[in-house]
């Protein structure tokens, strides 16, 4: 009798083993599936409900100073510096002496009719420049033509070569839309200009050189409009006159070679508010020749300059505009080359903790 209650036991263990494995292979194995992932939290969960969100409007200003003989001073500290905003004195958060930086230069020829008979001083005064000032695998420019409508003739490049051949072929003709062109270039290039390998991508200058006689006569864009962009995006003006009008011609000091005018036309003072609207700087040579200073202080200065950021104690987001004052109290005489305010606007896809668009 034993032998057959072992044979019965060993086959009821077999038909249950057998039972076992069916249903296993009939069921997926959960073992080997990995828990589904709780959905993300919405808006308005409680997980949520906690976090603040704010906007900071951090304003950053690059500038330089100058000393009573108009020669740079690149050795002052933060203590130095006292800033305002709209008259009411600023803490300032951020300090930096910025030198040597790569560069990001748009030069902007004007190409209308009204300079006809300067053009070849144009094409001249703007090859000596690219090749006194960029550095080769550093630094970049692009070149535009303006007359009735701005045109980009040469993108971003290092090589020089490349854009003087783009520059000598320019030919005069139509009208002067000056406005139109500055907002484009810094609407279409300097916004975005191309980053170096490794760096940050806004440790470079943006610079703008404008070669006109500054008589603007068909711009759909403002002067305040073209103003606001440059400073919306820290674009350094720097321009060139190319008016022969009101020429003091016994002008022969050499330190003094680059301003021989005596009396400026109206679009000399159009070009003079541009560049000292944006921290730079107005030029009203008469040769070429005289362009060789004017284009060394230009490199100069973008390679010497101060990095002062704060955020504002009286500002609101409602597109204000802003007068900006840097002062140097302990040093009588020194003159600091800044923009002169910006536009507290936000863009409209401005995201929590982000610099609102223009400052």
């Amino acid at each position: 009798m034993r032998p057959l209650r072992i044979s019965a036991l060993l086959v009821i263990t077999l038909v249950f083993i057998a039972a076992t494995d069916r249903a296993q292979q009939s069921t997926p194995s959960s073992g080997t599936q990995e828990p589904s992932a709780p959905p993300p939290p919405s808006e308005n969960s409680a997980e949520n409900q906690g976090k603040i969100t704010q906007t900071v409007n951090l304003v950053d200003v690059l500038f330089t100073v100058l000393n009573r003989r108009n020669k740079l001073v690149p050795d002052l500290e933060k203590n130095d510096f006292k800033i305002s905003d709209d008259k009411t004195p600023q803490t300032i958060r951020y300090f930096s002496r910025q030198t040597d930086l790569p560069l990001r230069i748009g030069l902007l020829m004007d190409t209308s009719n009204s300079i006809r008979d300067r053009l070849k001083f144009e094409q001249d005064a703007a090859t000596s420049f690219l090749f006194s000032v960029i550095r080769h695998n550093r630094d970049q420019a692009f070149v535009m033509t303006f007359d009735d409508e701005p045109s980009i003739l040469q993108a971003f490049t290092d090589d020089a070569g490349r854009l003087r051949d783009e520059i000598v072929k320019t030919r005069a003709g139509g009208g002067t839309a000056v406005y139109d062109a500055i907002y484009t270039a810094c609407d279409k290039e300097l916004s975005h200009p191309p980053r170096p390998a490794g760096d940050q991508p806004d440790v470079v200058r943006r610079v703008m050189i404008v070669i006109s006689d500054g008589d603007d006569n068909l711009s759909n864009h403002t002067r305040a409009e073209a103003i606001e962009m440059a400073q919306r995006y820290s674009v350094v003006i720097y321009t060139i006159s190319t008016s022969t009008q009101w020429i003091q011609l016994s002008q022969t000091d050499p330190l003094k070679a680059a301003d021989r005018k005596t009396h400026l036309t109206e679009g000399d003072k159009i070009l003079a508010d541009l560049a000292e609207e944006t921290g730079g700087r107005a030029f009203f040579p008469y040769h070429v020749d005289d362009l060789d200073q004017s284009f060394q202080d230009i490199g100069d200065e973008l390679r010497n300059q101060y990095s002062i950021a704060y955020i504002p104690t009286n500002s609101t987001l409602n597109g204000k505009y802003h007068r900006i004052r840097i002062e140097t109290p302990d040093h009588k005489g020194y003159q600091v080359r800044a923009r002169r305010g910006y536009f507290a606007k936000a863009n409209a896809n401005t995201s929590p903790n982000s610099t609102p668009t223009g400052q």
